[in-house]
């Protein structure tokens, strides 16, 4: 597995290796230090799974599937804002095609071999703040999206020291900049902090997706699927990774949202 990210010390490349018994990382760029440091937790040093225990017979067998399961902490709040910010109200396809376009063109090279043909860091917070407006247009990033960024990045510096908050308290920090609602910061925690009760609401398919896996009814929502899942209070994330890993989504009845056009600019 390689990652790059960009790190309180600066850009730095990781590389993973070897077996879920014996892993060798190797480590590149000024932050590469920070990354090895940070391993562990990355790796899942952090989680406890023994706290969690199945209520339904379709959680119980994802559980006895995925034994070494275990949720990853990277301590780094910008790296999957930004990411969570895209994706708002969007497909998938085009959020990622936004944060690569972004990234080629405001990113640097990731450093060590990954290098400039296969890998992107992406910019510091006065990065983000230089993005001209016809490249979030560009890719595909609506004013409301880009304006959230960019509030973000103007308090960058509290929003990375989230990460040594408790869950709550980083969620209300998060939850403080304008355009960051429940569903953002949530997605955000579940990677900063690998945060076990991270629920995600608001969003379009996961309601559905885990009332279908549960009582196999079709449509769902967000009321029904904290009921769905208070018997796993304190462990909600964890219990939805494990549906989402082993059950079908619900059939569909409607077309798949069709993402906007592509932005062309002269």
């Amino acid at each position: 597995m390689w990652r790059a990210s960009r790190t309180p010390e600066g850009p730095g490349t990781l590389r993973l290796t070897g077996s879920p018994a014996e892993i060798e990382a190797y480590a590149w760029g000024p932050g590469g230090p920070w990354l090895l440091d940070a391993l562990p937790a990355l790796l899942g040093a952090d989680d406890d799974p023994a706290a969690f225990t199945p209520r339904h017979r379709l959680v119980h067998a994802a559980h006895r599937r995925n034994p070494g399961l275990r949720l990853t902490r990277t301590g780094l709040v910008l790296e999957s804002l930004i990411p969570s910010i895209l994706e708002q109200k969007v497909t998938t396809t085009e959020a990622y095609r936004g944060w690569r376009l972004l990234l080629h063109r405001h990113g640097e090279a990731a450093p060590g071999p990954a290098g400039a043909d296969r890998m992107r860091v992406m910019p510091d917070a006065r990065g983000w703040a230089l993005v001209p407006s016809w490249d979030w247009h560009g890719a595909g990033v609506d004013n409301k999206r880009a304006s959230t960024v960019l509030r973000a990045v103007r308090v960058a510096a509290g929003l990375e020291a989230a990460a040594a908050l408790p869950v709550a308290e980083a969620s209300a920090r998060l939850q403080s900049v304008p355009g960051i609602g429940p569903w953002t910061a949530a997605e955000t925690l579940q990677r900063t902090h690998g945060a076990a009760d991270a629920v995600t609401v608001g969003d379009l398919h996961l309601p559905h997706h885990i009332g279908y896996a549960l009582t196999g009814e079709r449509r769902s929502s967000d009321e029904v699927m904290l009921q769905l899942l208070a018997p796993y209070a304190g462990q909600r994330h964890r219990a939805t990774r494990l549906i989402l890993l082993n059950s079908p989504s619900p059939p569909r009845h409607a077309p798949r949202l069709a993402p906007n056009p592509p932005s062309h600019r002269s």
